[in-house]
């Protein structure tokens, strides 16, 4: 598990308790069963996602025949100061489906599902869908673009078993999302093809996997990105190395994480600034009002402005 999440694998532990007493309290939540833990709520299958980028997925491919409630969907939060509710234990305990994305990046969502099993549950890992090792060393999978359609067909699958009388609806959302999801990646090839030499400077890896599929180079040591992701204080050397990609304006812009901030990613921001470098505002937590691919493309709309025409996308949330 990556170091920057122990708090929140702690936080399982503690809703572990929780879940002990939610396991015989009945709620008043929307995601939560009606029927004694059955996994429906109103005639509709119940789905939790760790992530509010999941859990926009699960309600495009099951529709009207779900509930879908997303435990962490706040852009303006540190998704690692995540403090969790009795009513997340209340919300798992009843949940038919729960998709989470893996490789360390929400153990404290495994510590949950070991503390109320159910043979009747299935989770949906984007890491095991994707068929990734747990030393996946960026656990930012859904900035991938085979991510959200790999998840979006394993959902469908498990729908259809689950629900079989409303398997051509399920087949139906699968196809639109696919269609919608290749605007990612056309919007990926033609950036690269527009634009073959940018180069930009990062807080941490949260973007690399859009940035690595539009071949963009990311300069920025990738032990400065990971001491960051994982709440250390990079080297010396590192961070010099970084301010120099700023100070020497060796950059076309910065990828900026908006929701882990410190007093070292501020001084990177404002050397950015006074070297008229633009910044490109990169999320953890999918912004309000937006469907997973709007974001991807908002994503690469704020950093073709900034290799276009130099202008920052502090915010797109």
């Amino acid at each position: 598990m990556q170091l920057k999440h122990v708090a929140r694998a702690v936080l399982g532990t503690v809703l572990a308790a929780a879940l002990g007493l939610a396991s015989g309290c009945g709620s008043s939540n929307s995601a939560s069963a009606s029927d004694n833990g059955s996994g429906s709520s109103g005639g509709k299958i119940v789905v939790l996602s760790a992530e509010n980028e999941y859990g926009d997925v699960a309600q495009q491919i099951g529709g009207s025949h779900v509930t879908v409630t997303s435990i962490i969907s706040d852009p303006n939060a540190d998704p690692h100061d995540f403090e969790a509710k009795p009513s997340d234990a209340r919300q798992i305990a009843a949940a038919k489906i729960v998709i989470a994305n893996g490789v360390g990046y929400d153990d404290w969502l495994d510590k949950m599902l070991k503390s109320h099993s159910s043979s009747d549950r299935t989770v949906i890992s984007a890491q095991q869908v994707l068929g990734l090792p747990d030393d996946t060393p960026n656990p930012h999978l859904w900035y991938k673009p085979e991510t959200m359609p790999a998840v979006a067909s394993a959902l469908a699958a498990t729908l259809t078993r689950l629900d079989p009388s409303n398997a051509k609806d399920y087949a139906s959302n699968l196809q639109t999302f696919d269609t919608s999801a290749q605007k990612y990646w056309n919007a990926l090839d033609t950036f690269k093809s527009t634009y073959p030499n940018v180069s930009v400077a990062a807080t941490e890896p949260v973007a690399n996997y859009l940035l690595d599929n539009a071949k963009v180079n990311i300069k920025t040591p990738w032990t400065l990105q990971t001491d960051i992701m994982n709440g250390q204080d990079p080297s010396a050397q590192d961070s010099a190395t970084q301010m120099q990609l700023f100070n020497g304006k060796q950059v076309t812009a910065f990828v900026y994480n908006e929701q882990v901030v410190s007093d070292l990613t501020k001084k990177y921001l404002a050397a950015a600034k006074a070297n008229g470098i633009p910044i490109v505002a990169a999320y953890e937590t999918m912004p309000t009002k937006m469907h997973y691919v709007d974001w991807m493309l908002a994503e690469l709309k704020a950093l073709t402005q900034a290799a276009s025409s130099k202008t920052s996308t502090d915010s797109i949330a």
